[in-house]
């Protein structure tokens, strides 16, 4: 069975066996891959996505390009106004390049605190993550389990590479974020991330003024939270062996 199919086999089983479940998509190139297959099967799995206040105009436009293409009205989750504007008044807008304590707290309230949100109800937490993505990543599975949001978490896109993700694009003439055609391979909060040069890290452009090492916002979970007894047994995870 191709990539394509594999995920499509898996996201039916997520709707099937997993109900209520839902996608939270960064409007990126693999999680519109994900929404594609999504829409085209019917499946009833929520599409949803964090607007953190500090996105591109370009990853907003796409929200209004998906209702056209799909008639998706996909589900825009904001953070908790006092506490960006706590934030803001405490440390400034833009304090996030002064630490990675203060950057990691902006995420915490525009993205974490959102998602959790989001989530509250769910038994399925779809995601586009992949190997390729970064070194951090590596190790991700099909199936997994967030042991701090409980709930079970699956990555149909785990094992494609970028240019599996993009040749599905071209050729579903799907939606994509324009923000990709000049130098964005992965994209976040406007402030923190930049264009990068062909061939070079998928994620090297988010918070480039931090040090070399792990740049996650917080939104998934740490190593020890996979392989979780409650988890392995699971239909899902039976499901997602026989397609890995």
């Amino acid at each position: 069975m191709s990539r394509a199919g594999n995920a499509r086999v898996l996201l039916e089983r997520i709707a099937a066996v997993y109900a209520p479940a839902a996608l939270s998509s960064s409007l990126g190139a693999e999680d519109m891959v994900l929404t594609d297959l999504i829409m085209r099967e019917g499946l009833p799995v929520e599409i949803f996505t964090l607007d953190t206040g500090r996105l591109h105009a370009e990853t907003l436009e796409l929200i209004a390009r998906l209702q056209a293409h799909y008639g998706l009205a996909i589900k825009v989750v904001r953070p908790d106004g006092e506490a960006v504007a706590d934030y803001v008044a405490r440390h400034g807008r833009n304090a996030f390049y002064g630490s990675v304590e203060l950057r990691k707290r902006c995420c915490e309230i525009r993205k974490v605190e959102p998602l959790k949100r989001a989530l509250a109800g769910k038994r399925a937490w779809i995601t586009g993550l992949r190997r390729g993505q970064s070194a951090e990543r590596a190790g991700i599975r099909l199936a997994e389990f967030d042991v701090a949001l409980h709930v079970a978490k699956f990555n149909p896109l785990a094992d494609w590479s970028g240019n599996d993700v993009w040749d599905y694009l071209r050729a579903n003439k799907v939606p994509t974020n324009l923000l990709h055609e000049r130098g964005y391979p992965s994209i976040g909060c406007e402030p923190c991330t930049r264009a990068v040069e062909p061939g070079a890290d998928e994620r090297s452009g988010r918070w480039w003024w931090e040090q070399e090492g792990k740049k996650e916002c917080g939104l998934h979970a740490k190593e020890e939270n996979r392989d979780r007894p409650y988890f392995s047994g699971s239909i899902a995870a039976r499901a997602v062996g026989q397609i890995e």
